[in-house]
């Protein structure tokens, strides 16, 4: 992935949206991107404190928050991490595909495959959340 171009790409969508990818929000963004699978928010805050000396951890949280909300990054509840979110111009849920071997991490769009579980869901009147589920398996690098 070019990092420089995902930056200046995600400096754009944020301004599109009336915000500002401030130098911290970049830095922390840049981080993430240097990193290959699942980060750690704790990860993040130490990397940042290499950088900088001093960063505190509410600093990193609200950073991640930031890119999360943005949809920049997504939060992987299952691993308690953040992964890079390779479309983030479009709104959509992801699917999270993980190696159990290497530990390579995938996203794809699982936007349709979710409406099909909502759907079955609210037949018993349940409503589900925003998701970003998780699946283990081996990539294909892996199975050969």
């Amino acid at each position: 992935m070019d990092i420089r171009a995902y930056v200046v790409a995600a400096e754009r969508h944020c301004a599109q949206r009336g915000s500002k990818l401030t130098a911290l929000r970049r830095q922390v963004l840049e981080i993430v991107l240097s990193q290959q699978g699942v980060i750690k928010a704790y990860q993040v805050l130490a990397a940042l404190q290499e950088q900088r000396g001093v960063a505190a951890p509410p600093t990193v949280y609200r950073a991640l928050d930031f890119l999360v909300e943005h949809g920049l990054l997504h939060k992987v509840e299952a691993l308690n991490g953040f992964i890079v979110c390779d479309h983030f111009d479009c709104q959509h849920e992801s699917l999270i595909l993980v190696c159990q071997l290497c530990g390579k991490v995938q996203e794809i769009d699982a936007s349709a495959s979710l409406a099909v579980l909502r759907e079955a869901a609210s037949t018993v009147t349940f409503t589900l959340s925003q998701q970003n589920p998780l699946l283990a398996g081996v990539c294909d690098r892996c199975q050969v």
